[in-house]
């Protein structure tokens, strides 16, 4: 079996790069297996593959040719002719590695959780040590709005004077596709208090970009609401969830009959266990969590939680911006000066947006705005990262 790694950078030479941009492929509706894939090529020639969003892999310039075939469904003997001529390399050599190249990312498209770092053979760099063009995700917060009372006073209310209009996010949207930013992820408040969620979600999904939602299901009990979101491209949900009502759990069924990736988003308070609501969700069909705690006391309670959650094989969702929680899902570390410290990849894996358009490294880091991205040009608001 041929080492990628030793292969590639033997292949590497001064060659002309593919044009910068974004390439991406969706499977048509009718294929059992879906799947996305997006490129990001970068004008050094190196590249981001992005598998559904969740699985990143730093490419060099051959690489990224290999995975740019794939994604434009380039007749494999072409792109033997192509990558041999191109690089002088024996044609058998070039068809074998395309295919293992090909049989690696389709071990990943079907096995999500495992690790490309060790299992791919592709040489690529850390996650957020190299110096990228844009983020992974932007996380826009369509509202501050909250339909649960409960959530009121910590929701930052006063931070905005008006919200976004329809046509304004759509703008934002197409900057994002202009910048090869892939992934959208709608938050608040409750961004289901705007009626135009679902035309947003549609205009995301006719531009090609993957979509999810942080909510706290309270609309999605409607039959037609939920399939008017899936209708219109809705790829996977993040519901912050409260155990104790039992619409909560109806909510929840409905959901993971709908066949859309799902995480159940719980907060650990004091006195409170959670070990049987987590048995329960397992049972139910959910596979993915993320967890907080309502106070840092609580920091050996939630990892006691977590490696429970482990044991249920329940993947846990680190870095969705939870709505108004102190504490990131995973950690709990602090600085000295008592703040929360960001989670890793803020501002560089992903920004957030807020209704305003004023753009924030992360949720919560309510004093660093960067500029606004309805107003400012996108490398102001990059470079004052």
């Amino acid at each position: 079996m041929p080492n990628l790694i030793d292969t590639f950078k033997d292949l590497f030479t001064k060659k002309k790069p593919l044009p910068a941009g974004m390439y991406s492929y969706q499977t048509p509706p009718e294929e059992e297996r879906q799947y996305r894939l997006h490129l990001r090529v970068e004008h050094d020639g190196n590249s981001l593959l992005i598998i559904n969003a969740a699985t990143v892999l730093h490419l060099n310039q051959t690489a990224s040719e290999y995975a740019y075939h794939l994604i434009e469904g380039t007749d494999p003997e072409t792109v033997v002719n192509v990558v041999s001529k191109r690089y002088k390399i024996d044609r058998e050599q070039v068809r074998q590695d395309y295919q293992y190249f090909i049989d690696r990312i389709n071990t990943l498209i079907e096995t999500p959780g495992l690790d490309p770092v060790t299992y791919l053979d592709i040489e690529r760099q850390e996650p957020y040590s190299a110096e990228i063009s844009a983020p992974y995700r932007l996380d826009c917060a369509l509202t501050y709005q909250v339909s649960d009372e409960s959530y009121r006073e910590a929701a930052p209310l006063d931070r905005v004077d008006r919200e976004l209009t329809t046509d304004e996010w759509e703008v934002i949207f197409q900057k994002a596709f202009e910048q090869g930013i892939p992934h959208l992820l709608f938050t608040g408040g409750e961004p289901t208090l705007r009626e135009d969620l679902p035309d947003l979600i549609l205009k995301a999904e006719q531009l090609g970009l993957v979509t999810g939602l942080l909510t706290d299901g309270l609309k999605l009990e409607e039959d037609a609401y939920r399939s008017m979101l899936l209708m219109n491209g809705l790829d996977h949900l993040m519901i912050v969830f409260n155990p104790d009502s039992p619409a909560a759990w109806e909510v929840l069924e409905k959901v993971l009959s709908d066949d859309i990736h799902t995480t159940v988003h719980l907060t650990l308070k004091a006195g409170e266990d959670l070990h049987f609501h987590l048995q329960r969700m397992a049972a139910m069909g959910v596979h993915a969590i993320s967890l907080t705690s309502a106070s840092l006391d609580l920091a050996s309670e939630l990892e006691d939680l977590r490696n429970f959650a482990a044991v249920l094989q329940l993947d846990l969702v680190w870095d969705m911006p939870v709505p108004y929680s102190e504490n990131n899902p995973v950690s709990l570390e602090l600085e000295q000066s008592g703040e929360f410290e960001a989670p890793e990849g803020a501002g560089q894996a992903w920004l957030y947006v807020e209704p305003d358009g004023d753009v924030l490294p992360s949720q919560g880091l309510y004093q660093q705005i960067l500029g606004n991205i309805l107003t400012d040009p996108w490398e102001k608001i990059w470079g004052n990262r």
